[in-house]
Formats: structure tokens, sequence, C-alpha cells
């Protein structure tokens, strides 16, 4: 069998069962196997090595085991992380928060905080994008700290061990702060999710709460309480959430240019604010 015969067969595989985008998973698992790029599998030798490997990963991608698990990495925006087990996958979603976040005029060498950072797929585009910046990340999970630490090795980045719905957390940012991200577990509890979430992603990092808003209502709190005025403040919450979202920022009377704003799918998927004076 050529490989575009072997992807062909992958392809029909993955579909049956139920894979979102079998074709591209399909090709991105054979030039995995392969140990070369999507772009240069017209060359790959279907050897019975490479086959026995392909038949293993498309074996596990069937079964619905995350794409980015069976490759090891995720892409997010202008950076790629590790990512596995026990840490959430970073979105394509997120991507539209990262993009508003660079958008904002900061200063030279902005205090930038990234909240539940997971794999710090999001702290470490913000550096990338503020090499000056002190960039400090957050978030309680060993797993993910673990993955965190890889991933943002070598940079400019303070990872910080701590539960971001502590009372008094880190008072020293207070008033410091210049921009604060946070993509926190939202999403209500009891919610029916894909085989690839709800099997593979911690709960710790998906439920919010019955209502999804038990970490972002206290997400709210420590803006109000971390940013500078004129500080910027971006929070990823359910699609079910953006009215609510909007009303915690809303009750605290410390923000204005509160926006709800939506993904690339045109879902609503964060709201924006400005610590006002």
């Amino acid at each position: 069998m050529t490989v575009r015969q072997v992807i062909d067969a992958a392809t029909e595989a993955l579909a049956e069962a139920g894979v979102g985008s079998p074709r591209v998973d399909a090709e991105l698992l054979a030039a995995h196997a392969a140990g070369t790029v999507r772009g240069r599998l017209a060359l790959v030798d279907t050897t019975p090595e490479f086959v026995s490997r392909y038949d293993g990963l498309i074996a596990q991608r069937v079964e619905r085991v995350p794409l980015q698990h069976l490759l090891g990495t995720a892409p997010f925006g202008p950076v790629e992380v590790a990512v596995g087990p026990g840490v959430f996958v970073p979105r394509p979603e997120t991507e539209s928060l990262l993009e508003w976040a660079v958008a904002q005029p900061l200063p030279g060498s902005p205090v930038i905080v990234d909240l539940c950072t997971g794999s710090g797929a999001l702290a470490l585009a913000l550096a990338k994008n503020w090499p000056d910046a002190r960039v400090i990340a957050v978030d309680d999970s060993d797993d993910a700290l673990t993955y965190a630490q890889r991933n943002l090795s070598g940079t400019n980045v303070d990872l910080i061990d701590a539960d971001v719905t502590a009372p008094d957390l880190l008072p020293e940012l207070d008033g410091q702060v210049d921009l604060l991200v946070a993509n926190p577990p939202y999403i209500p509890d009891g919610a029916q999710l894909e085989p690839e979430v709800a099997e593979h992603d911690p709960d710790h990092a998906l439920f919010g709460g019955p209502d999804g808003m038990r970490v972002i209502d206290a997400i709210v709190e420590l803006a109000a309480r971390w940013l500078r005025v004129g500080g910027y403040c971006a929070v990823e919450h359910d699609d079910t959430t953006s009215r609510r979202t909007v009303q915690s920022f809303d009750r605290t009377s410390c923000f204005d240019h509160v926006a709800a704003r939506r993904d690339l799918a045109g879902r609503p998927r964060f709201v924006t604010a400005r610590r006002a004076s």
C-alpha cells in the first residue's frame, strides 16, 4: 500500500469513530509515526515498522485518546508546548483571548499574570510577545506544574504553586499588575463533554462549580486587587456564562470597559475589562 492508501484507510476509521477532523488527524499521526512533517508525507516509505507504529497510533485515536497526547505537544499561537495525561490541552479558542491581550498598550516592562496556567501555554506566548516583562504563572495542580515547568524552562516566567481561590493570595502584587489573563475551570458541573475532554483532561481544570463561576468570581476579586489603575484583564468562560461573567466584573464597581467577546467560531468565549480609578 502507498502512504496515501494507508492514510485514506486511517481517515475512514477515525471518521467512523466520530473524530471531528479525521483527515487532519490521520496525516499528523502519519507524520509523527514517520518522524517527518505533514508536508513531506508523499516521501514516506510504508515499511512494516512505519505501518505498525501508525496502526498503534490510529487505534488509540479511534478510542478518542487526544491527538495532542499522541503527538506529545500542542500548538498555541506562536508557541508549542508539551502536554499529556494530567494537564489541560490548550485549545485554539483561547487564541482569541491571546490576540486581544497582545493588542493592549502595556508599559515597556509590564507585570503580567496568567492564572490557572496549566501547561503554561498562555504565559509562554505572552512572554514571547513581551520579552522584557515580568510574567507570573499560577497553578495548583502537581501534574500541570510539572508540564508548565518543562515548557517554561529557560524563560522569564515565574511559576508559582498556589490556589487562585485562596484568600489574600500574593498581596505583594496589589496594584502592581498591568495585565491579568486566565483560562480557569469554568464548565458547569455535570455538563456533557466529548470523550477527549471527559476522559483525558483533568476534572480540576474543567469544572467550576454548579454554575461554572466559582473560580471566575475569585479571579475577578483578585483582578480588582492586583491590577494597577488602567490595567487590563481577560477571563475565559463557558459559552453559557458570558452574561454572568460580565455581571461578576460589574458587581465590584472597580472596572470599566467591561466587554463580552467571541472566539473565531463566533461563540461567546471571554470577557475583558480595565481597572478603573
